[in-house]
């Protein structure tokens, strides 16, 4: 029996299960977190992390920026441990979120050191690991234990603690009744999962492709750049992320009859997104578009666009999974990584 991507398979699958006990710790959480909210007035967030949950942190800084008003960015873990200087803004109090699966990063570990020893302001921490150093770390800790995974490529973890800063940015913002919406999210995804598994496994497994480049812009642009990291190390597809307008400057003269290019569609901006689109099927490229409605894989969801960024991941992740099967490899352990990166 082929034992390869079992776990990374199940992790994916998983997800909306995930996603249903996640919200339970943030309905749990909710009122620590709008005491935080409340509490300081802070004049800065900065969201870090490393690898896919520095992505993570680009999506979740324009998404608290936008719903919060707070100015909101992002930082690897190791730009804020090895350059403090160029990483700070001579703010008053600064809020500090990191992000990371197994809380044990070094970077990540040393970046919430160095912040806290200098007195920068507050440090909240997320996690899927609840023992971790990380977990013990900050003035509040949100752990999502059901986001665990075994696989090397992050996928349910990621979504997970996505979710986690949906909830988080909504309960900041003061909106509880957007808050009380979320709880559909888990059996939407898994209706989605259901309804499209069948298309995500054909195109994955097309290995005429040569090339795929995902395209998203606004909070969608750091969930555009973890898709491309998944499709790197699961299947090590030359693969690369780009907002959608930006293609148009370069990246363009990449397209060619075996490329694929995944657009992660925005409702405010879509008809400007399905141009770049049509430019690319023109120069004979092959387009693939995801978003709440008129595209190739819709959600149909009838939820806030805030909300569902989320749908848009398993999809992706699911191409980069049948990718790597279909090429003889193993995505639960992609070459030459480990779950967790320890400095000495």
């Amino acid at each position: 029996m082929d034992e390869r991507g079992k776990f990374t398979r199940q992790e994916i699958l998983s997800q909306p299960e995930s996603w249903a006990s996640a919200l339970e710790v943030l309905n749990k959480q909710h009122v620590k977190i709008q005491e935080i909210s409340q509490k300081e007035k802070y004049e800065q967030v900065i969201f870090t992390g490393c690898g896919s949950t520095y992505y993570l942190s680009l999506a979740a800084a324009t998404l608290f920026q936008e719903m919060t008003g707070l100015p909101s960015r992002a930082l690897p873990a190791s730009e804020l441990w090895l350059y403090p200087r160029s990483s700070y803004c001579d703010c008053d109090r600064t809020l500090l979120i990191a992000i990371s699966r197994s809380g044990e990063t070094t970077e990540t570990l040393r970046a919430c050191d160095t912040f806290s020893t200098r007195d920068r302001g507050s440090l909240l921490t997320m996690v899927c690991f609840p023992d971790s150093q990380l977990a013990r770390k900050g003035t509040l800790n949100l752990i999502f234990p059901s986001g665990m995974e075994k696989s090397v490529a992050q996928t349910r973890a990621f979504s997970t603690l996505y979710l986690g800063v949906v909830g988080l940015s909504t309960l900041w913002s003061g909106r509880v009744d957007l808050f009380n919406k979320i709880d559909t999210l888990p059996s939407i995804g898994q209706g989605l999962i259901t309804n499209y598994h069948s298309m995500t496994e054909q195109i994955g497994k097309n290995l005429q492709l040569d090339r795929i480049f995902f395209l998203g812009s606004g909070a969608r642009y750091g969930l555009a750049c973890e898709l491309n990291l998944k499709m790197k190390e699961m299947s090590l597809t030359y693969s690369e992320a780009f907002h959608f307008l930006e293609f148009r400057h370069g990246p363009m003269s990449m397209v060619t009859s075996d490329s694929l290019i995944i657009g992660l569609i925005s409702e405010e901006n879509s008809s400007h997104e399905f141009s770049v689109l049509d430019d690319i099927r023109n120069l004979g490229g092959h387009v693939l578009s995801i978003g709440e409605s008129y595209t190739d894989i819709s959600f149909l969801s009838g939820v806030e666009e805030v909300f569902r960024n989320i749908l848009y991941l398993p999809f992706g992740q699911m191409i980069a999974y049948e990718r790597s099967m279909a090429k003889g490899l193993n995505p639960d352990h992609p070459n030459n990584l480990d779950s967790v990166v320890k400095l000495s």
